[in-house]
């Protein structure tokens, strides 16, 4: 995820990492192609098409890449809602772990789990066979049990759950307390659960199919319209058109899958690296 000052226009405006203008690029410079070849047409034969419908088209098509970059962004916002409710619950299990955990050995374990959670739970949302960050904090005889399982994260917290049944069963924690641990693990499961919701669940092809082609056919028509008005000046004002037109449709691909490794997803290494910190402070205090 890319920080930067919003205040800060020129900065913005020139900065290339992040920005899907790069991507644009041929097809910015087809539609101008296209400008040069509306002007030559309309000089030769009178060809031009009527302004009044393309306006018309242009109007639903607006609303359309409105929509879609809307969807796309809800499902950025709601990703970064659920890592920051994994990020709470798991400072909440430090804060009672450091508070009911008296033994120094399951205290320290416990410790290791949770992090350990986030980063497998990370790898899964990414779509990416290894542990990761998750391997320095598991013990052999753990990785060798996420072999062949399907649904790591939870594993994880079921052996929270374990050990936090054993103090239990020592005496030194309450019926009363587990329950309040149980569900604080229940709340990671959760946000998990709704983070894979996003992943697995991408805008449904046929309105994305369907936007792209109308987008497509305007900015490819908009030449024959603009020739007679705009002259020679026709490509650099349809290549500008479908920058803007073709951009908002890439921006809301670019962000609808907020878990990768693209400039502009969610920072999961960030995050995760926060949650390990705070275990570990809070819980040693």
């Amino acid at each position: 995820m890319i920080e930067y000052d919003g205040r800060a226009w020129l900065p913005i405006l020139i900065r290339m990492r992040g920005s899907v203008i790069p991507r644009l690029i041929p097809r910015v410079l087809m539609t101008a192609a296209l400008g040069v070849v509306a002007v030559l047409v309309l000089r030769r034969s009178d060809f031009k098409l009527p302004g009044n419908a393309h306006t018309l088209v242009g109007v639903a098509l607006g609303l359309l890449l409105v929509f879609r970059t809307n969807a796309s962004y809800d499902r950025y916002w709601e990703g970064r809602r659920l890592l920051g409710a994994i990020t709470n619950r798991a400072r909440d299990l430090a804060r009672q772990i450091g508070a009911y955990i008296e033994d120094a050995e399951a205290r320290a374990a416990l410790c290791r789990l949770i992090p350990a959670f986030y980063w497998v739970a990370a790898q899964t949302l990414r779509k990416e066979a290894s542990l990761g960050n998750a391997e320095r904090l598991l013990t052999p005889d753990e990785q060798a049990a996420m072999s062949g399982v399907t649904f790591r994260a939870p594993l994880v917290t079921q052996w929270i759950s374990t050990r936090l049944r054993a103090e239990a069963a020592a005496g030194r924690l309450s019926e009363a307390r587990l329950q309040v641990f149980d569900g604080n693990l229940t709340a990671l499961n959760d946000a998990l659960g709704g983070a894979e919701r996003i992943l697995r669940t991408p805008i449904p092809f046929a309105y994305a199919q369907h936007i792209k082609i109308f987008v497509v056919l305007f900015c490819f028509s908009a030449p024959f319209v603009l020739a007679e008005v705009m002259g020679w000046a026709t490509p650099a004002a349809c290549g500008l058109l479908a920058l803007a037109l073709f951009g908002i449709d890439e921006i809301g691909v670019e962000i609808e899958d907020p878990f990768g490794d693209d400039p502009n997803d969610l920072p999961l290494d960030a995050i995760g690296n926060g949650i390990e910190k705070a275990v570990t402070e809070i819980a040693t205090r």
